[in-house]
């Protein structure tokens, strides 16, 4: 005895919008939620993805324009490594340094400064509009790839929350039309037992 192989049926693309009398309303209905929903979520994903990336540039553009660098003499020899915590590190360490403002003044503070430098040695700090020791804003480089890494899941949870939507609205959709046939069973299913019980 032979064994026929099974194929599975041609999947046929499209199938809500083809002719079809047997397609209901419901199916060309939810034909148009996918494609609404797709479009939404591809166009809407890369809208809010580029808008995170523009504002995340902005920001961090901004952050750099707010901050300027002096140079400044080591009070005390850098710690050689800096300390790695859980949330990572910039590769800095604290050290105490001395500088002089615009106006002549003479500063002395804790600041962020690369390790290894030696007491007397001169160093880049980087000052807010106060006056205030910050770490260094990010370069160019580094800007661009924070504004990717903010942008790109940004896009992606748009389109997913707009799909997400499409699908729930499609499986309203399909409860409509379970509760629809399923009162009309109520309808019919009485005559069909009568004609088969006789």
């Amino acid at each position: 005895m032979t064994q026929q192989r099974r194929t599975r049926p041609a999947r046929v693309r499209f199938w809500r919008w083809r002719h079809n009398t047997l397609l209901r309303r419901s199916d060309r209905v939810q034909g148009w939620v996918l494609l609404a929903a797709w479009t939404l979520a591809l166009l809407g994903g890369l809208f809010a993805g580029l808008a995170a990336g523009t504002w995340a540039a902005h920001d961090l553009a901004a952050r750099r324009a707010s901050v300027h660098s002096v140079s400044a003499v080591l009070l005390q020899d850098a710690p050689k490594t800096a300390v790695v915590s859980p949330y990572g590190s910039d590769g800095t360490v604290w050290a105490k340094v001395r500088w002089t403002d615009g106006a002549g003044t003479v500063h002395t503070d804790l600041a962020r400064v690369e390790p290894g430098g030696t007491k007397g040695g001169r160093v880049t700090v980087w000052l807010d509009r106060a006056g205030t020791p910050v770490v260094e804003p990010a370069g160019p480089t580094v800007a661009g790839a924070q504004a990717v890494l903010l942008a790109v899941p940004t896009g992606l949870a748009a389109g997913a929350l707009v799909l997400l939507g499409g699908r729930l609205v499609c499986n309203r959709l399909d409860r409509r039309c379970y509760e629809a046939w399923a009162a009309e069973w109520r309808q019919v299913g009485p005559q069909w037992r009568k004609r088969m019980l006789g």
